[in-house]
C-alpha cells in the first residue's frame, strides 16, 4: 500500500524538489500528506500504548520500542520533505509560499492558517 501511495505521489510532483506552493496547491496535496501523517501517528499511538504497557516490566524492550517511533516520526519527516513540505513538528508541516508558510497541524482538514518565515507555530494567523 505504502508503494501505491509513493508512485501516485511521483506520478503528481516532483520529489525531493525545493519549492513554493500556492494555497490551491498545497490544499491540493493536502490529503496525501494527511493520509500519510494519519498513518504514522497512529503507529506511533500503538507503540506508545504498548510501551506504557511494558516499561515496568522490560527497560530493554520499552528502548527498543522507543527506537521504533523514533524511526516512524523521521520517515514521516523523510515523506514530508520528499512532498515538498517542511516538517517543522510533530506532525506538524510548513508550505512554502514564497511570502512565508502554510501552516498545517494534524488533524486539520484543510490549510486554513499562514505564518511568516520568522513567526513560527505561535504566529499563525489565519488564511
Amino acid at each position: 500500500m505504502e508503494n501505491n501511495i509513493e508512485n501516485t505521489i511521483e506520478s503528481i510532483i516532483p520529489l525531493n524538489h525545493k519549492r513554493t506552493f500556492n494555497l490551491d496547491q498545497a490544499q491540493d496535496i493536502l490529503p496525501i500528506v494527511y493520509r500519510v501523517t494519519d498513518t504514522a501517528q497512529k503507529e506511533v499511538k500503538h507503540l506508545m500504548n504498548k510501551m506504557e504497557a511494558i516499561k515496568n516490566v522490560s527497560g530493554q524492550r520499552a528502548s527498543e520500542v522507543e527506537i521504533e517511533i523514533n524511526a516512524i516520526v523521521e520517515r514521516w519527516q523523510s515523506k514530508m520533505q520528499r512532498l515538498g513540505a517542511s516538517p517543522k513538528g510533530l506532525w506538524l508541516a510548513d508550505f512554502d509560499n514564497g511570502q512565508g508558510y502554510y501552516c498545517w497541524k494534524f488533524p486539520e482538514t484543510e490549510i486554513g492558517f499562514w505564518h511568516g518565515y520568522n513567526d513560527g507555530y505561535s504566529g499563525r494567523t489565519p488564511v
